[in-house]
């Protein structure tokens, strides 16, 4: 009888999961709504004093998305001011929803990622895990390992789908 010889476990395929890079943190938003005069419109004078006195601590080291429920033109200095005040405070903020909250966190973590890392190499990134991990940021790890891996794959090391494979050099 012929030993079994786990081949994948002998490759040098490198197997890359992005929830590995998932930023862990409570989410919370920021609604801009309840500072709305009327619901509607922004009163300057209103908005920044009821800023000012807010207690940010429960947005403390907390991952923020400012944005706001209901359909009212907002201008754009009332995000930003909201930012100014959880600067410091919360350990991320960003404008927008929490999608875009999730695809900056997972951007902002890939970018940490060196391609020379992966150079010359088999990488499989894996999918169907736990966490939300923003469609997104499979592009994004395709246009950081192109250029330096030797091939790019998706699923995992024993079910793969090819997507990318370097060319020869010389060729």
């Amino acid at each position: 009888m012929s030993e079994i010889i786990n081949r994948v476990a002998n490759s040098p395929i490198i197997s890359l999961d992005l929830e590995d890079y998932y930023v862990e943190g409570p989410r919370i938003p920021f609604d801009l709504h309840p500072y709305l005069f009327q619901g509607m419109i922004v009163r300057e004078r209103d908005f920044r004093q009821a800023l000012k006195e807010m207690d940010w601590e429960g947005y403390k080291n907390a991952l923020v998305y400012v944005y706001c429920s209901v359909d009212a033109i907002i201008p754009t200095w009332a995000y930003m001011l909201v930012v100014t005040y959880l600067s410091g405070v919360a350990k991320e903020s960003v404008i927008g929803s929490a999608d875009d909250l999730e695809k900056h966190l997972m951007t902002k973590s890939l970018l940490r990622i060196d391609p020379k890392d992966f150079e010359g190499k088999p990488v499989v990134v894996k999918g169907c895990g736990k966490l939300p991990v923003p469609l997104s940021a499979y592009g994004e790890i395709v246009q950081i390992l192109k250029g330096s891996a030797r091939s790019i794959m998706y699923g995992e090391p024993c079910s793969t789908v090819p997507l990318y494979k370097a060319p020869r050099a010389g060729v």
